[in-house]
């Protein structure tokens, strides 16, 4: 009963929350690198369209989760934890939408609206299917490396609790650094290697990368001083040289910026700075509520529709995080 009751509430906050939902969803992640080679992932999540609910979850090895699957049976894929891992979850504990297992393996998932789509729930399927809220679940319980996960992924079902909810997309990160997009479209999973180690929401992860020559032009300091005619022009500050980069909130926007950001940032020697210094790069993308809903409408409750930042340092096996309500870092 508390299981259906949990199902409940999350299928109203779903549906309540359908008619914003573009306005509502955002999710931003950089991956960071120390002089040694230590790899830290982080990002943000954003919901504008109230609390979600979120708590952390420790998962030891060898228990044993079973799918949600449409309807709010748990009928779906038996999996048990080969690896012991921690995350943060919404709205109920199996659904750990960012965290890290005892391997070092770092996933979670981003909203991907508008352009994923998931194959449609069959029954014959049931004993490989798994809820697109629950894979990262999957991931981390049974893999060490993003090479077993692009394998493993082919032979599973992902489908969608409730239909009137976003697909989302994941990202997976070894601690060698090595990463990957999932994304699922025509009911097809499409696995993609991800050099540049960021990733926000629609579109699709290779548009991003091929957007990002738009702004060929951006580069670090500061732009030398030059004529038009008779006019000299000079900068009027440092970091000139990024004059364009796009400031909005849009998911390209926030792409470009946090590929620069990522790109410019000093390589530090210590993990715990370098997961410091992410949290500082990531308070460039908090989003304030407000700016999300059009003149007239109803603002929610919450002090900043990025409810949750997070960065995970591989080599110590931590995770650090802050939430939109207690913004001092806790490990």
């Amino acid at each position: 009963m508390k299981i259906k009751n949990t199902f409940l509430i999350m299928s109203i906050m779903v549906a309540a929350a359908a008619a914003n939902f573009q306005n509502a969803q955002a999710c931003t992640g950089i991956t960071l690198t120390t002089t040694s080679g230590a790899i830290v992932p982080a990002r943000t999540i954003e919901w504008a369209g109230g609390d979600i609910g979120s708590l952390y979850q420790i998962v030891p090895r060898g228990y044993v989760q079973r799918s949600l699957v449409p309807g709010g049976d748990r009928r779906g894929m038996t999996f048990k934890a080969r690896y012991g891992y921690v995350g943060l979850a919404v709205a109920q504990p199996e659904y750990v939408v960012d965290g890290m297992n005892e391997a070092g393996l770092v996933a979670g998932l981003f909203y991907f609206p508008g352009y994923g789509s998931y194959e449609p729930y069959d029954e014959h399927n049931r004993s490989t299917t798994i809820s697109d809220f629950q894979l990262v679940s999957w991931i981390l319980s049974r893999f060490a490396t993003v090479d077993e996960v692009r394998q493993a992924i082919a032979d599973v079902h992902v489908v969608a609790v409730d239909p009137r909810s976003s697909t989302v997309h994941w990202r997976v990160v070894e601690p060698s650094g090595k990463q990957i997009v999932i994304e699922i479209v025509d009911g097809q999973a499409r696995v993609f290697d991800n050099p540049i180690g960021v990733l926000t929401n629609s579109p699709g992860f290779e548009w991003h990368l091929t957007n990002l020559n738009n702004y060929v032009n951006l580069q670090p300091g500061k732009v030398q001083t030059n004529r038009l005619g008779n006019v000299e022009m000079n900068a009027f500050g440092g970091g000139s040289g990024m004059h364009g980069l796009p400031g909005d909130f849009t998911p390209p926007s926030r792409f470009v910026r946090a590929a620069m950001f990522q790109a410019t940032a000093p390589r530090l020697d210590d993990s715990q700075a370098t997961v410091m210094q992410a949290f500082h790069i990531l308070n460039n993308f908090d989003i304030p509520v407000g700016i999300q809903f059009a003149t007239g409408e109803a603002v929610p409750d919450v002090p900043s529709a990025t409810q949750w930042t997070v960065a995970s340092d591989i080599s110590q096996r931590k995770i650090y995080y802050r939430t939109t309500y207690n913004r001092n870092v806790r490990c």
